[in-house]
């Protein structure tokens, strides 16, 4: 692969295709701005990408990208709201065309991504966007390690333990109308 530019930051994703070549590393996961970042996101993201050229049935040689990544984020548990470390695996094939229309036309049916030819890849980029893909949607603990709190403790109603006074319901002063 001598000679071959492989700046994962502006990949010429034709000549590695044409290589065969493969590449791997890893980035902090805090260099991913637009990924969550837990109070102690220390973590990295270990990519590996393989490229190869691909000749669909009765076309020209297409480059294509297959890409693995594993990386734990840390999240807060939308239950009992404590950070958590979620575990992210992720394996996606990218097949690149000529343009933005063929590759709109394509993508609706083919399993793999397909994405215009850009001049240069910025594989950092297409990790940070498989990365916030595979995020859980509403990230939780299957189990939470502390029991939550009961639901008439939170809102301080009768029957409470704590030492604050029961709050007033918003529509009482309209009840109490209501009756003249």
């Amino acid at each position: 692969m001598s000679g071959l530019a492989t700046d994962p930051r502006r990949l010429d994703v034709t000549a590695l295709a044409a290589a065969d070549a493969k590449l791997d590393g890893n980035w902090p996961l805090s260099s991913f701005k637009r990924l969550p970042q837990g109070q102690s996101q220390t973590g990295h993201a270990d990519w590996l990408v393989q490229a190869s050229l691909r000749r669909p049935a009765g076309g020209a040689a297409e480059p294509w990208l297959a890409l693995t990544v594993s990386a734990r984020v840390q999240l807060a548990c939308q239950r009992c709201l404590q950070d958590f470390d979620v575990p992210l695996r992720i394996g996606a094939s990218f097949r690149f065309v000529a343009d933005e229309t063929l590759a709109a036309a394509l993508d609706a049916e083919a399993e793999e991504d397909v994405l215009p030819l850009p001049q240069r890849l910025d594989l950092h980029e297409l990790v940070e966007d498989e990365l916030l893909l595979a995020l859980p949607l509403v990230p939780m603990h299957e189990i939470c390690p502390q029991p939550l709190l009961a639901a008439d403790r939170l809102a301080g109603t009768p029957g409470s333990t704590d030492a604050e006074p029961a709050r007033a319901h918003p529509f009482a002063a309209l009840k109490a109308l209501k009756r003249h």
